[in-house]
């Protein structure tokens, strides 16, 4: 109750001039977008009646029976989040970084393309419900619960930030309240979630993702042809305004390329939102079909942030009304698509911008909700704390944590200055446990729970060791090639990529060795090494 006094006290005080014309158009949009939601639910409903399978899979796999067309929208949808869109523009509009540091759009194309070839297939053969069944039933439903952590961790935080980015997007353009925008964004998507479960997300997922193209794609000419604005071919290789926009490595700076790299690309697959999409399509090749074709559709959808970043890079802002400094003089970086938008374009076509980035930012939302719930409920209220419950308990169980999650996300969401560096390391944990202990379930049968356990704290201790510059967490190795920024370390090595080597290759060769021939009671007095065997029901 507390919590909704709070959230009806933040719309409350928001008294800020609006963007007449601009907040019209929101709440058009927003009344599509549940319009549609509800549709999708009264179908979800009807073909839940001749569902002879289990309710609240229904709810979260859809019965699997996604097809291939809308498979391949709901997942570049899901992907292409509000971070998404607005982290690559502001990467290629910063003068310390530039496209070579812009390393989403295309490391979002290897991603699900290796999901799509090695991870998607297994998964969807052995007919699983979450990302987490195969943990549970390689090594027992409590122990497994160790990357349940990460991973709800990692997708509360997930929607924080990209509600976030949708708040301060809305103030710049519309002169809303952005914590009046995060509230209403979260409340629509969480609506159309507990109607319809996935169905719901899906069917909205292919209007959203229509508005993020239309939208961005119509801003992109008018930005391009201001007369603030110097030719991109020029700035890209020129000093202009500042440094080309291009960018470049420093090859001091090498291993935190690389190891920036092979985060966003392994990092990306271990999932839940993801990995629904495959788990709820009709066959096996469709579940590897809609992750190769959304890995281009996520990597094409990038590219009007791109020339919208570069376009940010090759503008004189003293000639705009934004003001003489420039939005990274002012420290302002992050917000630098938005303030495109808004000093580049037209009011009207603008408008259309700040759809594009609401649909975004829904599109993940809703699938980060839908996929944190999915989790505790089927793995941990299901299988832990109530293996008896019936199927309308579950379902209840269910809604209660969809409603428990966007309350969380949604409140984190209106402290942006904590939420984007949680969410940096959250996403740094999946990398570090959840990708090497995925790899090993799935493709390394000796690997147990000895393994599992000492591998997983490992990965996790490492990567803790190596500070964190953003919460000021000192780093208590200095891997080599680092430099101190103020009292803060700043490491260079690619030491969480070490962190993910070092967990896989602890969890394998400690259940290797756990396995050989040891005096009685050695090793499994721990009774760690014996997997337990546990009968699973297919759907």
């Amino acid at each position: 109750m507390a919590v909704c006094v709070y959230l009806f006290r933040i719309i409350g005080e928001s008294t800020m001039t609006i963007n007449i014309a601009g907040a019209v158009s929101m709440a058009s949009f927003y009344l599509l977008i549940l319009t549609v939601g509800i549709w999708a639910a009264k179908r979800a409903k009807k073909v839940e009646r001749t569902y002879e399978g289990d309710g609240p899979e229904m709810v979260m796999i859809a019965g699997r029976k996604i097809g291939i067309t809308l498979g391949i929208l709901t997942t570049t949808a899901t992907w292409v989040g509000g971070a998404y869109i607005n982290g690559t523009a502001e990467m290629v509009y910063r003068p310390d970084a530039g496209l070579v540091w812009t390393v989403a759009p295309w490391t979002s194309l290897l991603c699900l393309l290796i999901g799509g070839l090695f991870f998607a297939k297994k998964l969807r053969a052995e007919r699983y419900v979450t990302m987490l069944d195969p943990f549970q039933l390689r090594y027992g439903k409590q122990i497994a619960s160790l990357v349940f952590v990460p991973a709800i961790i990692g997708e509360i935080f997930w929607s924080a930030a990209i509600l976030a980015a949708l708040g301060t997007t809305s103030s710049v353009i519309l002169d809303l309240d952005k914590n009046l925008s995060v509230v209403i964004s979260a409340c629509v998507a969480m609506i159309y979630t507990l109607l319809g479960g996935l169905y719901s997300v899906a069917y909205t997922d292919v209007v959203q993702l229509g508005c993020i193209f239309f939208g961005l794609w119509l801003c992109v000419p008018f930005t391009i042809l201001n007369h603030a604005v110097t030719s991109i071919k020029i700035t890209a290789v020129k000093e202009v305004h500042q440094k080309p926009w291009l960018g470049k490595i420093d090859e001091s700076l090498i291993g935190k390329w690389i190891d920036d790299l092979l985060l966003m690309v392994l990092g990306g697959i271990p999932w839940q939102a993801y990995f629904q999409r495959v788990l709820a399509s009709s066959s096996i090749q469709n579940a590897q079909t809609i992750s190769i074709a959304g890995a281009f559709g996520g990597c094409i959808m990038g590219i009007p942030s791109v020339l919208i970043g570069s376009v940010a890079a090759s503008t004189d802002w003293n000639q705009t009304s934004y003001g003489s400094q420039s939005p990274y003089e002012k420290n302002e970086a992050a917000m630098i698509l938005p303030l495109v938008l808004r000093y580049l374009c037209p009011p009207a076509v603008s408008i259309f911008g700040i759809g594009a980035i609401a649909a975004a930012v829904m599109s993940s939302t809703d699938s980060s909700l839908l996929s944190s719930s999915s989790m505790f409920t089927h793995n941990i209220y299901r299988k832990i704390v109530r293996p008896k419950a019936s199927e309308k308990e579950i379902l209840y169980a269910m809604k209660t944590t969809v409603l428990v999650v966007t309350v969380l996300a949604t409140i984190l969401a209106l402290f942006t200055n904590t939420i984007y560096g949680l969410y940096a390391l959250s996403a740094d944990l999946v990398y570090v446990i959840l990708f090497p202990q995925l790899v090993c379930v799935l493709y390394i049968p000796c690997v147990n729970r000895l393994g599992f356990v000492t591998g997983v704290l490992t990965g996790a201790l490492l990567r803790i060791s190596g500070g964190e510059p953003l919460f000021h967490f000192p780093a208590v190795i200095h891997f080599p090639g680092g430099y101190f920024q103020d009292s803060d370390y700043i490491q260079t090595f690619p030491y969480k990529t070490l962190a993910m080597l070092s967990s896989l290759i602890v969890t394998v060769t400690l259940s290797y060795i756990s396995k050989l021939k040891w005096p009685e009671g050695y090793v499994t007095a721990f009774n760690l090494t014996e997997i337990p065997s546990e009968p699973r029901t297919t759907a």
